[in-house]
């Protein structure tokens, strides 16, 4: 079905009035750069990429991902599907009100932790661990969010999002809190694809990299109001933390509930921020944003109870890994890796072995993990009925 001509110019006309009311420092859709030519499209730029995002496979893995708590059976409990949810929801609202273009924050607030493994933050230690033994490079699930996106995805062509929407996923990391966000405006796609590259060999991290956008500026803070708070919350259902427990010198300051929390610390970000091009808390605020972050490290992530199945998950990860290897080598599959590795074509088949099968299981759900681990290491029936044969 084709547009009408008149009415596509009317819309894209409005469209184009809407970017003219934009902060002076906000990235305009028109702006955007794909690293290969695309077909044209009424949506603007980052609209359109939310869009391939929200339908990618990847995305669709969201919905059996952990966020923080796994092997837990209560559908109250945050899964990675959530996260990205509320992130999404947070990083707007901050957007909105500092006149920032939302279209952009959603798409990368939407794809910023496809990269995860099963098994959370838990999973990519593992894994990490299991290339750098190897010294295969290192495994950061932001780093991998963006290698979905612009190399694994439609079997091996990628999505083509926009450079400034994978600038945003690759630089977003969640462990990282600062109290000022700036971003490098003069970064270019091919200083991005360099980032990307010396990413995986490990030789630079995660907290060296700056957004080309305050938009992946909002985008970064908000991936810590939204599970800071929520991730107390779901550590009280689970029995792990009493709320009474949190120090009163952070709750008098940022309140004691979750939705408390999250209002503070959007009221006072862009109270500090408003037309700025720069993201920062007040002192007060920040401090107290950091010590609950650090106690939630020390009673609630590294909680003994939390970690009761580390050493398990650890040996499944590890023998799923050296399978996934050895198939490669061999050419017998019983995982799925060597279908799943010819599907994204001739190119991709070039990749080293260490980082298909990094991808591969990356790629998994928590569910998806277990099972692969079952069909490894349980014996099958020889269907035989030995009865019938006396």
């Amino acid at each position: 079905m084709e547009w009408n001509a008149e009415i596509k110019n009317r819309i894209q006309a409005r469209q184009a009035d809407k970017e003219t009311t934009l902060a002076p420092y906000a990235c305009r859709s028109s702006t955007a750069t794909r690293f290969r030519a695309d077909r044209d499209d009424i949506r603007p730029n980052f609209s359109h990429d939310a869009d391939r995002i929200i339908h990618s496979y990847c995305y669709s893995r969201y919905i059996d991902k952990t966020q923080v708590f796994y092997l837990v059976e209560n559908d109250h409990i945050t899964h990675r599907v959530l996260h990205v949810q509320l992130v999404s929801k947070i990083a707007r609202t901050i957007g909105r009100y500092l006149n920032l273009n939302e279209d952009l924050i959603e798409a990368i607030s939407l794809g910023h932790d496809v990269g995860h493994t099963p098994f959370g933050h838990d999973g990519e230690r593992i894994l990490s661990a299991f290339l750098e033994s190897q010294r295969a490079g290192i495994f950061e699930h932001n780093v991998q969010s963006f290698r979905l996106f612009h190399e694994l995805e439609k079997r091996g062509e990628g999505l083509n999002l926009t450079a400034q929407v994978l600038d945003g996923i690759i630089c977003h990391n969640g462990e990282i809190l600062k109290n000022n966000y700036g971003c490098d405006r003069a970064k270019t796609p091919e200083k991005l694809l360099d980032e990307y590259h010396s990413s995986l060999k490990g030789e630079l991290k995660s907290k060296a990299m700056v957004p080309m956008t305050l938009e992946g500026c909002v985008m970064r803070i908000s991936d810590v109001i939204a599970y800071i708070g929520r991730d107390i919350e779901d550590a009280i259902t689970l029995k792990l933390v009493e709320r009474e427990s949190i120090p009163h010198e952070i709750t008098e300051i940022l309140g004691n509930t979750n939705s408390s929390i999250v209002n503070t610390l959007i009221t006072d970000l862009v109270n500090n921020s408003f037309d700025k091009e720069t993201l920062s808390f007040s002192p007060d605020i920040f401090n107290a944003l950091d010590a609950l972050k650090n106690w939630n490290y020390k009673n609630i992530y590294l909680n003994p109870k939390k970690s009761s199945q580390d050493a398990k998950i650890k040996m499944m990860f590890q023998t799923v890994l050296e399978e996934c290897l050895e198939e490669l080598e061999s050419g017998k599959s019983r995982t799925g890796i060597i279908h799943w590795r010819d599907s994204l074509g001739e190119n991709y088949r070039a990749c080293p072995k260490l980082r298909i099968v990094a991808d591969y299981v990356a790629g998994m759900t928590d569910d998806f993990l277990m099972n692969t681990y079952k069909e490894i290491v349980i014996p099958k029936s020889f269907g035989i009925n030995f009865s019938s044969q006396q």
